[in-house]
């Protein structure tokens, strides 16, 4: 070997060895130093400060093809052993190895124990290496309880007014509602159960699946959901999207068969009206629609929401609907109502963009019953106040703030519509400017004509209640399967409250927070035995109303926990 080994080395490690040899033995400049070693100048004053802090290694490289390998000591060895036989990864033991003073890498930990014959140790959790948080609480794992399971002492519920919905429930068959739609159900949750503790959360005004953890540890709802605890936030989400179109389909259609049973609508009266639920995520697959709340166009699920007049209760929904779908959407309610009822449904109300004038012809030639607005301009406001031949008349409505309004009756061409339409014109109604209806029927007085289309306000209300109480709004998921069933667990919990409201003394009409607050809201003591659910409410404002409920003729065998009876004290 000559001297071109030390003037012009080939190695890295010795380029830079004799690059600071020349900088600080030889004294030369960096710029010099650089050009007889092929390296930058910048580099040459990186090296330098390297080497003064220590950071800088120049230690012989191994040769191509050969590693160096650290020699392990017999007992470091057999403590390398110890860790994994008490259950420690890799990373554990060269970390317990350190604190006794021995300096192990991960990668020689893992050499080490190949060596020795041990396998690499599965993915787990923390949950499972018994490493979560000291103190911390881990809510158990939901199942369904079984028979003879969960009969012991009594525990507290936190919201165990839900319970006061059991005997709807039971009335209303949901279990076989859920049954024949055929929603998807696992081996240790049956699809009742899923349904139950997704119903129970939306009881409580329960704002998001990810909130589900508020109850995780609350044996009472598990209990009304016929299991030990509610299944986590994970488990919902991914039943949720298991949800396809046609078992929600089913199963709106079976739910409203069962209140039909009940005789809860009575279907003279629908209105119709839309609702856009909002989605602020980047997910292209929602489309931009009007939302009239935030009056602008937010990107979001456009939902349809028919209502029955008298009773305000929801009965049919439809929330994958596109922008070129939203014209026909008052088709497919008149075929959704065809296909249940084999009738016609009573008159249909909406404003005026909910539809075109094309499909207030087809629905003219179905027979179908509609009044709506004309879509009025600056000629027809001119027309209607150069007209003088008014006729005063009054709404038959109790809380209406003018019930005497002046009204005009004619009939009307429209574009697209094949025949004279009727018309009325209302003034003195409280708004600045004259308003135009249209209705094909001909035969209905002109005073219940303009009060039915008066009360349309009341599937605005509804739908606000939806989003303040049951938080519609509060989409968690771009996809719209998910939106229609959370929309279709919106229309079945507001049917429960109604329907316990109905049994409440001075409280039929309320609404749904109102009797959250009074009735649901708060604690009681709940005790599963082998014959019954006893649930006991502590004294409260309002025990008395509930007491003078007739529970005794309600149903109160509960099928999901193996036929157990239920029974009410109420203290």
């Amino acid at each position: 070997m000559d001297k071109n080994f030390f003037l012009r080395p080939e190695e890295a490690w010795q380029r830079r060895y004799e690059a600071l040899r020349a900088s600080f033995v030889e004294r030369l400049p960096a710029h010099v130093v650089a050009e007889r070693f092929g390296f930058k100048t910048s580099y040459v004053h990186l090296l330098r400060h390297q080497f003064r802090k220590g950071l800088l290694h120049l230690d012989e490289q191994p040769a191509p093809g050969k590693t160096t390998r650290r020699r392990v000591a017999r007992q470091t060895r057999e403590k390398v052993c110890q860790g994994r036989e008490r259950g420690l990864s890799a990373g554990d033991i060269a970390e317990w190895l350190e604190g006794e003073g021995v300096e192990l890498s991960v990668r020689t930990v893992e050499r080490v124990l190949c060596e020795e014959g041990f396998a690499k140790l599965p993915r787990r959790t923390q949950l499972k290496m018994g490493v979560t948080r000291q103190g911390a609480l881990v809510p158990q794992k939901a199942h369904r309880i079984e028979v003879g399971e969960g009969a012991g002492p009594s525990i507290e519920c936190e919201h165990a007014g839900v319970f006061l919905l059991l005997p709807w429930i039971a009335q209303l068959g949901l279990l076989d509602v859920v049954d024949r739609s055929q929603l998807p159900g696992t081996k240790a949750i049956p699809s009742w159960s899923y349904f139950l503790s997704f119903l129970g959360l939306k009881l409580l005004g329960n704002e998001r699946l990810s909130h589900v953890g508020v109850h995780s540890f609350d044996a009472g709802m598990g209990l009304f959901a016929g299991l030990n605890v509610l299944p986590k936030c994970t488990a919902l989400s991914t039943y949720s999207y298991r949800l396809d179109a046609l078992q929600l389909s089913r199963f709106q259609e079976t739910f409203y068969q069962a209140c039909r049973r009940l005789r809860l609508y009575a279907e003279d009266v629908i209105n119709l009206d839309f609702h856009t639920v909002p989605h602020y995520g980047n997910e292209s697959v929602l489309e931009t629609h009007w939302a009239g709340a935030k009056g602008k166009a937010l990107k979001g699920a456009l939902t349809l929401f028919a209502q029955d007049a008298s009773s305000k209760l929801v009965l049919y929904t439809e929330a994958d609907l596109k922008r070129n779908e939203a014209d026909d959407a008052v088709l497919d309610f008149v075929a959704f109502y065809r296909k249940m009822r084999r009738a016609l449904p009573g008159t249909l109300v909406f404003d005026s963009r909910f539809t075109t004038y094309e499909n207030l012809a087809e629905l003219d030639r179905l027979h179908c019953r509609f009044i709506t607005l004309r879509r009025r301009g600056a000629q027809l406001i001119e027309q209607a106040n150069a007209l003088t031949d008014w006729k005063r008349i009054h709404v038959p409505h109790a809380q209406r703030k003018y019930p005497n309004p002046l009204v005009h009756e004619s009939y009307e061409t429209l574009k697209n519509y094949p025949k004279p339409i009727r018309q009325v014109i209302i003034k003195g109604n409280g708004r600045e400017q004259p308003t135009f209806l249209i209705s094909n029927d001909r035969k209905r007085p002109v005073e219940l004509l303009v009060g039915d289309y008066s009360r349309r306000w009341r599937v605005e209300n509804g739908i606000a209640e939806a989003v303040k109480f049951f938080h519609l709004n509060a989409l968690s998921s771009p996809i719209l399967t998910k939106v229609h069933f959370d929309v279709l667990l919106t229309v079945v919990a507001d049917t429960l409250y109604y329907l316990l409201a109905q049994k409440l003394r001075g409280f039929e009409d309320c609404d749904a927070p109102r009797i959250f607050r009074h009735f649901i809201e708060g604690k009681a003591t709940v005790q599963l035995t082998d014959a019954q659910l006893l649930v006991t409410f502590p004294r409260r404002a309002h025990n008395p109303i509930l007491r003078n409920v007739p529970w005794h003729r309600l149903p109160n065998t509960l099928p999901w926990l193996q036929d157990r009876k239920l029974t009410f004290t109420f203290l």
